[in-house]
């Protein structure tokens, strides 16, 4: 029992920190009697929760509250990401799933949408999977029936993704027949971005040998800019995203020629 209230407890903590920053991201800024009066905890708490998120390089503290610190390069810390929009991701991981068919060899990009489809794929037989993400091989790694393939690399510490030269190299004589591929922002203009170089020239190498090309991002990546340019519309045969997604912007996005598809 005492266990079980320290996980909730741990588990509200991250929830409100979570929307704490997506908060302060979208008005950019807020108040330390506000957030206490909307979460309906002390001033001190809020404090801890802003101090913590300072810490993750998220807000930056100023005087009775904070201000949005974020940038094109900022990736929030995969904890956070992983919390947010729960359900619409798992419904985009089943849809990516069910394009699967048994005998292919899939490349399992990283992200925590990709990670979603991991959790459906990993129930599923005889399916070659290729991945730079620790965490996706973690979870797939107890299944006989499946072979996975880890790229090596270098680890980036939190988001658990392998990068430089060994992980780019091994797509180079690997031909896949898809590719779940996450991205940080979708932009008519801009194309597919990403916050991190090292992980966006993973994702260019994967693109070159796959025969399908698949993104998986939840509706907050629609019209969002991210630092790092990794393909334009036209690269990728299709976007699966969730059926929250702004109207005006998945008609955008099929007007230029890219597949939509909402989970």
């Amino acid at each position: 029992m005492i266990a079980s209230f320290v996980i909730m407890n741990k588990m509200d903590v991250q929830k409100r920190r979570l929307e704490t920053a997506e908060l302060i991201e979208q008005r950019g800024e807020a108040k330390v009697a506000e957030l206490s009066a909307l979460f309906g905890v002390s001033d001190m708490t809020i404090r801890r929760d802003l101090e913590a998120l300072q810490r993750e390089g998220i807000i930056q503290r100023v005087r009775r509250g904070a201000i949005s610190a974020t940038s094109r390069s900022y990736e929030p810390p995969f904890a956070l990401r992983a919390e947010r929009f729960r359900e619409e991701k798992s419904r985009i991981g089943r849809a990516a799933s069910s394009m699967v068919s048994e005998g292919e060899t899939v490349i399992l990009d990283v992200g925590s949408t990709v990670l979603a489809a991991a959790e459906v794929l990993r129930e599923r037989r005889n399916i070659t999977i290729l991945t730079p993400s620790l965490r996706a091989a973690w979870l797939l790694a107890d299944n006989p029936d499946l072979r996975v393939i880890v790229t090596g690399g270098i680890v980036r510490p939190g988001e658990r993704s392998l990068v430089g030269t060994l992980s780019e190299r091994a797509f180079e004589s690997l031909y896949c027949d898809i590719l779940f591929m996450g991205i940080g922002g979708i932009n008519v203009r801009a194309g597919f971005t990403e916050f991190n170089l090292e992980d966006a020239r993973v994702k260019q190498e994967a693109m070159k040998y796959s025969k399908r090309r698949i993104v998986l991002a939840d509706a907050s990546k629609l019209g969002k800019v991210a630092f790092m340019r990794v393909a334009g519309l036209e690269d990728v045969d299709a976007l699966i995203t969730d059926a929250g997604a702004n109207p005006d912007t998945v008609a955008e996005l099929r007007s230029a020629g890219l597949e939509v598809i909402t989970a």
